[in-house]
């Protein structure tokens, strides 16, 4: 098994088979914390082969740099069954795209989605969240003499 492709984003789909991503970011601006991002996409490409036939465990965690789990509701977890491979195919490619809403972001720093396959880490997708400055407050215009 291998983790060809995986994006945060603000949304992503499979069409018949292709993933279709929009608007893939790594960075969070926020003049506010703690905040909530109000949705985004983790979208991920995966390929097969025959020896990956089975039962197998995947988990999504979102964590801050302390490694600290920062989903309400824990991690995503689930099982997955890979059968065998189509007549005359040497591989097949996956899809699978999870919509958040709600994503904490307590304050500045790096987080990341690690993507676990059986234990063991495929992948830890970076995303920052920053500081920004907030807008300087526009006074009055000066009067002009006419």
């Amino acid at each position: 098994m291998e983790l060809l492709t995986s994006v945060i984003c603000d949304s992503a789909s499979d069409y018949n088979g292709k993933l279709c991503i929009l608007g893939a970011f790594d960075t969070l601006w926020s003049i506010k914390y703690p905040n909530q991002h109000p949705h985004c996409t983790l979208a991920l490409r995966f390929l097969f082969n025959e020896s990956d036939q089975g039962k197998h465990q995947f988990k999504v965690v979102f964590v801050n740099a302390d490694g600290k789990e920062l989903l309400p509701k824990g991690p995503l977890e689930f099982g997955i069954q890979i059968g065998p491979m189509p007549d005359k195919q040497y591989f097949m490619s996956r899809n699978l795209t999870l919509n958040m809403q709600g994503l904490p972001i307590p304050e500045p720093g790096q987080y990341s989605f690690d993507i676990y396959w059986n234990a063991d880490i495929l992948a830890s997708i970076p995303l920052q969240a920053v500081q920004a400055r907030a807008p300087k407050p526009r006074g009055k215009p000066p009067m002009l003499d006419t």
